[in-house]
């Protein structure tokens, strides 16, 4: 199995454990935790941290509306996970848990999220009106903004041109209203997965920066 699907899958199984809980529900048992997965540590974070902003929590609350929306629209004639099958080819890459610094990895995380405020264009087309979608399309906006306040260098960030976008939806348009609808859900729930997955990356570059400054105050050169 690759690193990328191996964190991919990582992703969808820590945002279906994010979903329960926000639901009430008993978490399954804890699985066996693999080396550098610090998922499962509870630590006390500052609340100037970006990953500790509310609004990752708001967006786990999204995505569990957002499966019980598809679970009633479908009943039974299709299944949530199946969405991966709709993916689209041209998702953003997310930031990496290791190699790779805070200002690269907010800048993966900003760059994402401008490709997928486009792809909420085709949602819209397909679901207008959707409550799900006006929630996701606000804290991706949000995000973003937070996002770029704590970055050194925010014109690096760019979003696709009237053409490049024009491009991207138009290679989404299928004539069966079935692929459009789970072509639509899945841009939702792999937008969910990308937020999920780059607060966990993002946390850990938080951690690790605040460690060695921590180190630095308390054992000068």
């Amino acid at each position: 199995m690759s690193s990328e699907m191996y964190a991919h899958i990582l992703a969808l199984g820590l945002l279906a454990s994010l979903v329960l809980r926000a639901a009430g529900a008993p978490l399954p048992e804890a699985p066996t935790v693999l080396p550098g997965d610090t998922s499962g540590e509870e630590e006390t974070e500052p609340s100037d941290l970006l990953s500790s902003s509310p609004v990752w929590d708001s967006v786990v609350g999204t995505a569990k509306k957002h499966q019980k929306a598809f679970e009633d629209e479908f009943q039974n004639n299709a299944k949530y996970h199946l969405l991966d099958e709709y993916k689209v080819s041209q998702l953003p890459v997310n930031c990496p848990s290791s190699n790779f610094s805070k200002e690269a990895c907010l800048h993966r995380l900003a760059q994402g999220l401008t490709i997928y405020t486009s792809l909420l264009k085709y949602v819209e087309k397909v679901y207008p009106g959707s409550r799900n979608l006006s929630e996701a399309k606000h804290y991706t906006g949000l995000l973003l903004r937070l996002i770029k306040q704590k970055m050194k260098k925010t014109e690096a960030v760019t979003g696709l041109n009237s053409s490049q976008e024009e491009s991207l939806l138009g290679s989404l348009d299928n004539q069966d209203v079935f692929h459009r609808k789970m072509t639509a859900h899945s841009i939702l729930q792999q937008l969910f997965v990308f937020l999920v997955d780059g607060k966990r990356a993002l946390r850990r570059k938080e951690r690790r920066r605040g460690r060695v400054l921590e180190v630095a105050m308390y054992h000068p050169l």
